[in-house]
């Protein structure tokens, strides 16, 4: 049964704290587990949610940034250690090459699984398969850092009402959804478009283009809102977002369900965010994130 969900390993902004872990984040993407900015602490997150080495397919670092990336290297060694028989590809600025090196080779361990490094350094696609299209966009933080989108292809959703009409059925079903047509009946006379299921995650950045790009149309956006709208200027200086800046994109982008995480340790109730980010008017589903947290990809519109 496929499965489509995130994981939430960690939530804390810069340092951890007794409720926080730093920063990590597991999509579930059917068979595939797409690992994002994997902080300290996050093999030992992944134990407590049930997350095992071998669930990771691809690792994507919007930046390297500590709270974003020091879990590399025990995330790496144990993929090592447990042998994960399938390749893992990971995507992270080209600009911090030196980064990723030192925290692949941090200690002494034995290789055996092939890991791919796939810098990015420019917007756009980065890979594609029969399942989704991964691309990234630039953001805008003090370091370079860049935000991730995946997209699943168009489908058809066949319409029971339309094929009884035209007397198909049975095998003939999946000849005309195969050929494209049976008898001078088109498939679009018997189906519709059924778009594909969209996701993004962005974190470190002010309010940019590529904010913008990334959360267009998305079913499930996770988006950093490390400050409260009151700390709006601060958080410009910093190169973060606020709750309502966050809830803003995703109301004008769209947005199905927003997924609000990377907050400041100086804020106590977490509540406030998911407050903010109404008041800003975004009308979807809401989740202030969690550590352990599981948050579904929404079910397809009917």
């Amino acid at each position: 049964m496929s499965v489509r969900e995130l994981v939430v390993l960690g939530t804390a902004s810069q340092v951890p704290t007794r409720h926080r872990n730093h920063n990590g984040y597991l999509l579930r993407w059917d068979g595939e587990g797409i690992l994002f900015d994997p902080g300290e602490g996050t093999q030992r997150q992944m134990l407590r949610a049930g997350v095992a080495a071998h669930d990771i397919d691809r690792i994507c670092v919007t930046h390297f940034h500590g709270d974003h990336s020091l879990g590399l290297a025990g995330v790496i060694q144990r993929i090592n250690l447990d042998q994960v028989p399938h390749p893992v590809t990971a995507h992270y600025p080209a600009s911090g090459q030196h980064f990723f090196e030192r925290l692949r080779y941090a200690t002494a361990y034995r290789e055996s699984v092939e890991l791919t490094e796939a810098p990015v350094a420019a917007d756009g696609v980065l890979a594609a398969t029969d399942a989704y299209t991964l691309s990234t966009h630039r953001l805008s933080h003090p370091v370079e850092s860049y935000g991730y989108r995946l997209v699943e292809p168009d489908g058809r959703r066949m319409l029971p009402a339309k094929l009884a009409e035209h007397g198909i059925k049975g095998p003939d079903v999946g000849r005309i959804q195969r050929e494209g047509s049976l008898g001078g009946v088109t498939l679009d006379d018997v189906s519709e478009r059924r778009r594909g299921q969209r996701f993004a995650f962005i974190m470190d950045t002010r309010l940019c283009d590529g904010v913008r790009v990334l959360a267009e149309g998305c079913d499930l956006l996770v988006i950093e809102s490390t400050f409260l709208d009151e700390d709006e200027r601060l958080a410009t200086d910093h190169g973060h977002l606020t709750a309502g800046q966050a809830a803003r994109v995703a109301r004008d982008a769209g947005v199905r369900h927003l997924v609000l995480t990377h907050f400041s340790q100086r804020y106590d109730d977490p509540a406030a965010f998911g407050n903010q980010a109404r008041a800003a008017g975004f009308e979807g589903e809401l989740t202030v994130a969690q550590d352990l947290g599981r948050v579904p990809v929404p079910k397809r519109h009917p």
